[in-house]
């Protein structure tokens, strides 16, 4: 079992790649992963660029380098809409119904996937091809 908690409360900096200064979405993904042994490649889109990572996220799904799970496992990349309709947020699945993700006004922190804003914003579950 992994101890996320002192992820929690980094602040949200667009391509914040360094916990100490701060992390986004996927830069706090990476971190995760790494903590399990696991490096992820590196994208490097704004968040501000919903769109553009919308368009990356169907190349990733279709490039063979990630494998779609029938359910959430840890550690996995999970897929979400966040405030609007596209692909634009991945969050990290932690267990116990858990994930782990950071947002510009709160940071990171900690949710449950059954939470009644999340549950209907999930595409999917996702580990990196080996």
């Amino acid at each position: 079992m992994f101890d996320y908690t002192p992820l929690i409360g980094i602040p949200f900096v667009d391509h914040g790649r360094n916990p100490k200064v701060g992390l986004d979405c996927y830069g706090l993904a990476k971190v995760v992963f790494r903590m399990h042994g696991i490096d992820l490649p590196e994208f490097w889109i704004s968040c501000e660029d919903a769109s553009r990572i919308n368009q990356a996220v169907g190349e990733e799904k279709g490039s063979g380098r990630w494998i779609r799970l029938e359910k959430p496992q840890e550690p996995c990349l999970i897929v979400l809409r966040f405030n609007n309709f596209q692909w634009n947020h991945v969050g990290v699945y932690i267990g116990g119904g858990k994930f782990i993700h950071t947002a510009r006004k709160t940071g990171v922190r900690i949710e449950r996937l059954d939470h009644p804003y999340w549950r209907n914003r999930i595409e999917g579950f996702y580990i990196p091809a080996r």
